[in-house]
């Protein structure tokens, strides 16, 4: 296929989950040549925020993107600057090209993400010099909770943090935490017997690797523990995952004085190279723990098209989004919402972890980026008395 019609079925971008209105309408155009999809844009591209897709001869999509001016950036793939360059390469690919309007840039960057993460095209995570796949450090799995990488966010869990970025570095960050910790690294399919287990037989438990005589797996298959002691570790692990345990780098660094005193030089090199990588990881706890802790409000997000939106941001997560209430009666009907929103942000018992806990990666960095944007924030609290108003205006 070289040409692909804009009524073609793979055309669209599927349900918006932070769009609390209608779908918002697919645009699309098709070509065989650059030329023939330049000329396109000019005439039908407006210059508002939106997500863009490429789609290429065979209907899938290769690359998402967002801009807060969508006719500037798509342009922008055809200039002469652009040939050699990775927008070069996706047009010389692309056979037609997709959009989807945003509100604001906001929107769109919450809407590219989402994309990214449902559909994965190609030119996002693959071919492209110095990008690295993101991966998520979960704690979960089931009836032994284990440190594991996921790329995407896993139906259950006991913890969750990320993106982290290196496959490589996070796999052996991995590998240390659930020694560390004393959890088990092995598969799913293997067998389970706590301490506490009643069995009608004197059963002669064997682990199922050499963790458990290294002293590196507290042996939930062996019996060798109860559910409470192992419990008691995952809760530790729980601990460094919201950014308040430092056990692993303390036990790497007294592992390395060791190694060094001992003169065994090799083993210490080694160490230190799982140090760096557990740095990376604290220093992305630390961060994110920080932004959990700071990011806990309502952010009022005006649209160029009167789209006004509510987020709920609660623990540095997407939580929520609600179209802003225009006017008293507006306010009124949005109320139990507005409330329900209060008892989110005042319970102490929830850390976030929310229905999309990726979005702390994109909400963190946009408010570092935009400090500007933190006055549009309030409490759930305030929206009665102040902030309905300034959506009539905003």
């Amino acid at each position: 296929m070289d040409v692909l019609s804009p009524n073609h079925s793979e055309f669209g971008f599927g349900v918006d989950p932070f769009n609390p209105r209608g779908p918002r309408p697919i645009e699309a155009i098709g070509g065989t040549t650059k030329q023939e999809l330049k000329l396109q844009l000019m005439q039908s591209c407006p210059r508002v925020p939106g997500v863009y897709g490429m789609l290429d001869r065979s209907g899938d999509l290769i690359y998402v993107g967002k801009s807060k001016s969508l006719r500037s950036r798509l342009l922008s793939y055809f200039s002469a600057s652009s040939e050699d360059e990775k927008g070069g390469r996706i047009i010389e690919n692309t056979r037609a090209i997709q959009w989807e309007t945003q509100p604001s840039e906001f929107a769109a960057l919450l809407r590219e993400q989402q994309l990214i993460r449902l559909f994965t095209p190609r030119w996002n995570v693959q071919g492209i010099p110095k990008r690295q796949r993101p991966v998520y450090l979960c704690l979960g799995r089931p009836p032994a909770a284990q440190f594991f990488l996921s790329a995407k966010v896993p139906a259950e869990y006991v913890s969750l943090q990320g993106p982290f970025y290196g496959a490589r570095r996070m796999s052996n960050a991995v590998d240390t935490l659930n020694k560390v910790f004393g959890l088990r690294d092995c598969s799913q399919q293997q067998t389970f017997e706590f301490a506490e287990q009643m069995s009608l037989f004197e059963i002669d438990h064997r682990p199922g690797c050499l963790r458990l005589e290294l002293g590196t797996c507290l042996g939930p298959c062996a019996a060798a523990c109860t559910r409470a002691q192992y419990n008691e570790r995952v809760s530790a692990a729980e601990s460094f995952m919201d950014g308040f345990n430092d056990e692993p780098l303390t036990k790497l660094q007294d592992q390395i004085q060791t190694a060094a005193d001992n003169r065994q030089y090799e083993l210490a090199g080694r160490a230190h190279e799982t140090l760096k990588s557990m740095q990376y990881v604290c220093r992305k706890l630390s961060m994110l723990a920080g932004a959990r802790r700071r990011f806990s409000f309502v952010y009022a997000v005006p649209g160029y098209d009167g789209c006004h939106n509510w987020y709920l941001i609660h623990c540095g997560e997407i939580s929520a989004v609600a179209a802003t209430p225009i006017g008293r009666d507006g306010y009124h009907a949005l109320k139990p919402t507005i409330n329900a929103w209060r008892a989110t942000l005042e319970s102490s018992a929830d850390r976030g972890h929310g229905p999309f806990p990726y979005t702390l990666g994109t909400v963190a960095p946009w408010f570092r980026k935009n400090k500007d944007e933190l006055q549009r924030t309030f409490a759930p609290a305030q929206a009665g008395r102040k902030y309905y108003r300034k959506s009539m205006t905003a």
